[in-house]
């Protein structure tokens, strides 16, 4: 693609004397103190889009910092609206780099350490031209900077600060890790040349490249997202692999030689006995992955496999703040519903699926919502998923004996208001949790059931008394995560009655949903070609009502509780899931596989 040259930006050459920009600097003078955040706040301003109280409050936010940043972080503008709006005042033209791609020869035309500076990415060498994509085209300095940094002459573009950012840090990571992996082949090569001892080859404890190597894998998994990264030994490799949106992912294959090395490194960060190879260790790593923007708790499990020592780590975000109830995706009725119950005084609110389905996340969002000075809330965790402001929690420690029951007796001594468990494990911590309710306070916990009429029965078989959970319970809420898909590269298409068949839809449904507009997968770059990028909640609400409670005390069975709950307005979990798919939030087949 030929992109036109922006009328007072040249791009090639030194520009005639006395030439000023679209800001009014001249070339090569300082641009003016906040000249980008200025143009962005009249630019907003005229369009009316966004209201003068709101701009203004933002712009005194914002301080010395970039305004631009400051729209975004308070969601009054994204970064790529910002780039559009740019892009218009100075005629440029904007790229979107996560689908034009950018060429590794051409990103290595000017030094990584000038692009961070200006915040630019060259994306492509066509014809003997450099093509840069920038963020701020105001910056005067920058642009002469980068003209002077190569031989070749520059044609600019527009493109997100967020994307470009991205693309630098890929680009800082990518030569880091290629660096360490070559040092450690070439060290490990001449080790071999000696005849080393193996224990000599096997022990990479100290060595710089291969710390590199395990940190540049570690800040790739911050900076996807992923939730787990697996370390896995194969005949002829270690396999890496992301758990990114519930789903693994292949990233990389370390060569067989240096397996060793970085499991022992793994194991060293965790302060695992690296002598100890037959038996599975646990362990955790506290890390400040600056580049990601993220600080990580790590927790390691360690497994003997036929192959070689696997090792699987958990990332938990520190820095990450707990969502609200408005951003899990439940309805406007279900949401208020849920805030009703979570503001009452006493009683028990129960949150079940399987494990990774987001019953933590949505505890949180609770607490969150209910969160106030007047009130005493305790958490005990394991782990401690969030750090929430006034908030006392206490972190499980099995070792020192302090178990989810041993925690949950002390609290209550501790005059909490508000008690977050954070799963049931065992009939005393039931047991604990379910008297907890009746004797004033609100308890939120987790529990492992399919669905959330069978929680009712679960209680029952873990040894708590049937009268006490119908009188303790005030509602269970079941859930899954499913894919988003990628608002990109999603495609309309209008499914026959046999495909919706096909995916357990039922008949009547399937008729009535005839030549409905539905929406699939396709994949792009953005998504990493899989099709789908982020995650909502599918979510079935029982409220605890006289029938249900009735029910409960008589140990009813599952199939009585969910047909007793049908009939006074409760959804399944499918047809949460259904209005989802067709609000074209995620696809058919994504809640096929989650759903039950």
């Amino acid at each position: 693609m030929d992109f036109e040259r922006p009328p007072n930006l040249r791009t090639a050459g030194s520009p005639p004397a006395g030439a000023t920009s679209q800001t009014g600097a001249r070339f090569g003078d300082p641009p003016p103190i906040n000249a980008l955040a200025e143009l962005v706040a009249d630019l907003l301003a005229s369009t009316g889009l966004v209201p003068a109280d709101k701009l203004a409050m933002v712009r005194g936010g914002a301080g010395q910092g970039s305004f631009a940043q400051a729209l975004i972080e308070q969601d009054v503008a994204t970064s790529e609206g910002v780039a559009r709006t740019l892009a218009a005042r100075y005629q440029m033209p904007l790229i979107d780099l996560a689908l034009t791609g950018v060429d590794d020869e051409a990103a290595n035309q000017v030094p990584l350490h000038v692009l961070e500076r200006i915040v630019a990415m060259p994306y492509a060498l066509t014809d003997g031209t450099l093509k840069i994509a920038i963020a701020d085209p105001g910056n005067i300095q920058g642009i002469d900077e980068l003209r002077i940094a190569t031989r070749y002459p520059l044609e600019l573009a527009i493109a997100a600060r967020e994307d470009i950012l991205v693309e630098i840090r890929r680009l800082a990571r990518a030569s880091e890790a290629f660096g360490a992996r070559a040092m450690v082949e070439e060290e490990l090569a001449a080790q071999e040349e000696e005849e080393s001892d193996d224990l000599e080859v096997d022990d990479g404890i100290s060595d710089a490249p291969l710390v590199r190597l395990v940190n540049s894998v570690i800040f790739q998994a911050a900076e996807d997202g992923a939730s787990d990264v697996h370390f896995e030994p194969q005949e002829d490799s270690l396999l890496v692999r992301f758990r990114v949106d519930g789903v693994l992912q292949e990233v990389q294959r370390v060569p067989k030689r240096m397996m060793a090395g970085v499991v022992t490194r793994m194991k060293v960060l965790a302060k695992l006995d690296i002598a100890e190879r037959r038996k599975p260790q646990d362990g955790r790593i506290s890390l400040n992955a600056a580049a990601a923007g993220r600080m990580l708790d790590i927790r390691v499990a360690t497994l003997p496999t036929v192959e070689g020592e696997s090792v699987v780590m958990r990332l938990l975000d520190k820095s990450k703040k707990a969502p609200t109830l408005e951003e899990l995706g439940m309805s406007e009725e279900m949401r208020a519903r849920l805030a009703e119950i979570i503001r009452r005084p006493t009683g028990a609110l129960l949150v079940t699926g399987p494990t990774g389905s987001g019953k933590s996340t949505t505890l949180y969002a609770g607490l969150t919502e209910i969160n106030r000075p007047e009130i005493n809330i305790i958490t005990v965790e394991d782990p401690v998923e969030y750090r929430l402001v006034g908030v006392n929690q206490v972190q499980i420690n099995q070792r020192a004996g302090l178990t989810f029951a041993a925690a949950l007796r002390s609290i209550l001594r501790s005059d909490p208001d508000v008690v977050m468990v954070g799963e049931i494990r065992d009939g005393e911590t039931a047991k604990i949790s379910i008297e907890a309710a009746l004797t004033g306070h609100l308890v939120l916990s987790t529990l492992h059931t399919n669905d959330a009429p069978q929680a009712i029965t679960r209680l029952n078989e873990m040894g708590v008394e049937p009268f006490l959970v119908g009188a303790a319970v005030s509602a269970v809420l079941a859930q899954r995560l499913a894919r988003k898909l990628c608002t990109h590269c999603c495609e309309m298409y209008t499914p026959s009655v046999d495909e919706l068949l096909k995916a357990r839809v039922s008949p009547d449904i399937a008729a009535a949903a005839d030549g409905m507009a539905f929406y699939r997968k396709r994949g792009c770059p953005r998504c990493g070609q899989t099709g789908y990028k982020g995650r909502i909640g599918i979510f079935q609400l029982l409220t605890m009502s006289e029938q249900l409670e009735t029910l409960a005390v008589t140990k009813a069975t599952r199939e009585e509780i969910e047909r007793a709950a049908m009939e006074e307005g409760m959804r399944t979990l499918w047809d949460d899931g259904l209005a989802k798919v067709a609000s074209g939030l995620t696809s058919i087949e994504e809640l096929t596989r989650v759903s039950i």
